[in-house]
């Protein structure tokens, strides 16, 4: 893999916001995990996961397929907001202070398909380290299909992904579940990183779950309900399921704004910032004033607060980004915010559509 490291020997911006930061939390006397605003989240939204999936497996057969299908699609939005609240904060280890709580709720990861294990390598160790690093971070590693990127690869159809690209997104979930995992379980390797050796423990997890998966959402169905009616209720859970994700994601990062590095496997990279700078002007902002948004996806509308403090919960990121905007503005480092969600999705079409010209 590329080296790449950051000019940390001196972290002052970071130990400001830091001792700041710990400053709030101890005057309020608090903790930095969950809450009963995180904990409320979790007892609304996995039962009605269940209650969605109980529905549709023992009464849709006697609903219009309108009605089948809606709720197919509401049952995805509900797993995807499972997957921003539970599943992400626990994978973070800020869902509780307990560590085998937040072990068990992470692998609400496995719930959606995936693997925790390979999540918890790609997020939280390469893509919270690389943010935004051509050739490390695999979240911007989409190329053929998609180009986010001027230091990657133009290709003749990228002139249009701008409009196959949220449709490309949909299909995120299926990815995720039959090709994604499987390939870096195999390979043993995120993008360009190897991963550290899994255990036996860790692969009987890995297939267990996938065969649990497998069972839940594709053979107990077929059997109770037929297979076509499973085939688009399944296509309708994940196209919503797998949009919902990729969209919020991307918001992220690849919107206009923010910084991408190029690094290759021939020199050493060292960044000239530290790694804290290095994530503010790769991450921003959308719609924090949005109490619904913020509520839904779990606080990842404040990935600059995020990307800087990923082991503090999510609860915690609206209190202290009044804290995060004021050391910026004192470091004079630029703080990437969107007011609006419409506006962040406006930004991110338009640099896709940029990004799809080809290069003089």
């Amino acid at each position: 893999m590329p080296k790449v490291t950051f000019n940390n020997k001196d972290k002052s911006f970071f130990n400001t916001l830091k001792s700041s930061v710990d400053q709030y939390f101890a005057t309020h006397n608090i903790k930095k995990t969950g809450n009963w605003g995180l904990y409320s989240k979790t007892a609304v939204l996995a039962p009605s996961a269940i209650l969605i999936y109980a529905i549709l497996l023992f009464f849709s057969s006697s609903m219009s397929v309108v009605l089948a299908i809606l709720l197919c699609c509401i049952l995805g939005f509900v797993l995807a907001s499972i997957g921003f609240n539970v599943m992400h904060d626990a994978c973070h280890g800020s869902y509780s202070s307990k560590g085998w709580v937040n072990e068990t709720m992470a692998l609400s990861s496995n719930l959606l398909g995936g693997n925790t294990y390979i999540w918890k390598f790609k997020h939280n160790i390469v893509h919270h380290t690389y943010t935004n690093i051509d050739g490390v971070d695999d979240d911007i590693a989409l190329s053929p299909l998609m180009r986010q990127c001027e230091t990657q690869k133009w290709l003749p159809p990228h002139r249009f992904q701008h409009l196959y690209g949220f449709v490309l997104y949909a299909f995120t979930s299926l990815a995720w579940f039959f090709v994604m995992d499987f390939t870096k379980y195999f390979n043993q390797k995120v993008h360009t990183t190897p991963m550290t050796k899994m255990d036996t423990r860790e692969h009987v997890i890995f297939w267990v779950s996938k065969l649990l998966y497998a069972a839940f959402f594709v053979v107990i169905p077929i059997s109770q309900l037929g297979w076509m009616p499973w085939l688009f209720g399944f296509i309708a859970l994940n196209l919503t399921l797998g949009l919902t994700l990729a969209v919020v994601f991307q918001l992220a990062h690849v919107v206009e704004h923010t910084d991408f590095v190029h690094a290759d496997e021939v020199e050493p990279m060292k960044i000239e910032n530290e790694w804290a700078i290095h994530q503010v002007r790769t991450t921003a902002n959308f719609a924090p004033r949005n109490k619904f948004i913020s509520w839904y996806v779990g606080g990842l509308n404040y990935q600059v607060e995020h990307h800087l403090f990923p082991r503090i919960s999510h609860i915690h990121y609206p209190a202290i980004n009044l804290i995060v905007k004021q050391t910026c503005a004192q470091f004079n480092i630029a703080y990437n915010e969107f007011p609006t969600m419409q506006q962040a999705i406006a930004s991110h079409y338009r640099i896709i559509k940029e990004l799809g010209k080809k290069p003089a």
